[in-house]
């Protein structure tokens, strides 16, 4: 039998280093590279947790800086308004809420003499109580009330007395039964409740809750008279804001909130309701320019609130990321701004 040729391959022939041994990493060599290897990986994670801390530092900044814009921007709306009856009367403002003071009442947001009034830390806010529950009033915290006309409002086209009706002009509004709204005209303003509100007509009749003590709209307020006061054509007409600014518990998010209490019109009852405007507001402090005066004042200090022209607010906000600052803490900032009350500037 004939036998298949076998077929040599010739060996691979590796180069002898020096001293006859073969080719390849010695320990040391390893070592050394791994420890490079890790100088290298430690400088890449140096750098992403130094850009993770800036990150999340200029984030918590910026929502601290967003966070103070909105609270800013909504207090000014109010303290500008403040006193606002939507003519130029002079202050000449009656009052015919029953629960207003000359009806007895002792409602908040039924006394215009309320229309500009802070409270100090340490001083009682009838609009809400200090204590630790939810929206209560932080103690140490001071707080802000203001009243006056809110929107554009409506025109009268005609008012007809006794029988306590408005005709309005326009065809359509957002007025509603049990709204406490402002009249005026260049004489005097007249806070009132509707008591009836269809086809464009408006009724004040002496009923309602809190309702009317009368359907005279003179000014001053006499709860007993029988008299009427007609107000012109294109007299105005619009709903009274009342807000109460304050710093109060929020559980939701373990810390506090920058609350305002607004009048809200709940089944024909106009109801104080406390709404969350801001979160992180740890702090707030109000000082206030009184006509004639050099400086601002903390609320103590002020002898006549009618006389109030300019409120200087200063608000403390944290970060929502608890652990953005450098201390492994809330980032915390304070801001002021001050807003004049346009209403009591001439």
């Amino acid at each position: 039998m004939s036998r298949r040729p076998v077929f040599l391959f010739p060996r691979e022939r590796r180069t002898p280093r020096p001293g006859g041994l073969s080719s390849g990493f010695t320990l040391i060599e390893l070592m050394v590279a791994m420890l490079l290897g890790l100088v290298v990986i430690a400088g890449v994670v140096s750098v992403f947790l130094a850009n993770q801390r800036s990150y999340r530092t200029n984030q918590a900044l910026g929502d601290v800086q967003d966070g103070s814009r909105i609270a800013f921007e909504m207090m000014a709306r109010d303290i500008r308004d403040a006193g606002l009856t939507g003519c130029s009367n002079n202050g000449r403002v009656a009052n015919v809420l029953n629960n207003g003071p000359t009806g007895g009442g002792t409602a908040w947001w039924a006394n215009w003499n309320n229309a500009v009034v802070g409270f100090g830390g340490t001083q009682t806010d009838p609009a809400v109580v200090i204590g630790t529950a939810e929206k209560q009033r932080v103690s140490g915290t001071d707080s802000l009330m203001l009243l006056g006309g809110e929107g554009s409002g409506v025109s009268v086209n005609v008012n007809t007395e006794p029988a306590a009706t408005f005709t309005i002009n326009e065809a359509s509004t957002d007025l509603q039964v049990g709204d406490v709204v402002i009249v005026c005209d260049p004489d005097h303003a007249t806070l009132m409740q509707i008591t009836s509100y269809a086809g464009g007509t408006i009724t004040h009749a002496a009923s309602g809750s809190p309702g009317n003590c009368t359907t005279d709209l003179n000014f001053p307020t006499v709860c007993s008279s029988s008299a009427s006061y007609v107000f012109a054509t294109n007299s105005q007409i619009t709903r009274l804001g009342a807000a109460d600014w304050y710093i109060g518990n929020n559980p939701v998010v373990g810390g506090r909130s920058l609350y305002r209490m607004d009048l809200v019109n709940v089944a024909g009852v106009p109801t104080p309701t406390a709404q969350e405007m801001v979160r992180d507001v740890t702090d707030m402090k109000i000082t206030y320019h009184q006509s004639g005066n050099a400086d601002f004042a903390v609320a103590s200090a002020v002898t006549n609130w009618a006389l109030v022209d300019a409120v200087q607010v200063n608000l403390t906000l944290e970060s929502v990321d608890k652990r953005a600052g450098t201390d492994v803490k809330p980032l915390k900032r304070s801001f002021t701004a001050t807003t004049t009350v346009r209403n009591r500037v001439k």
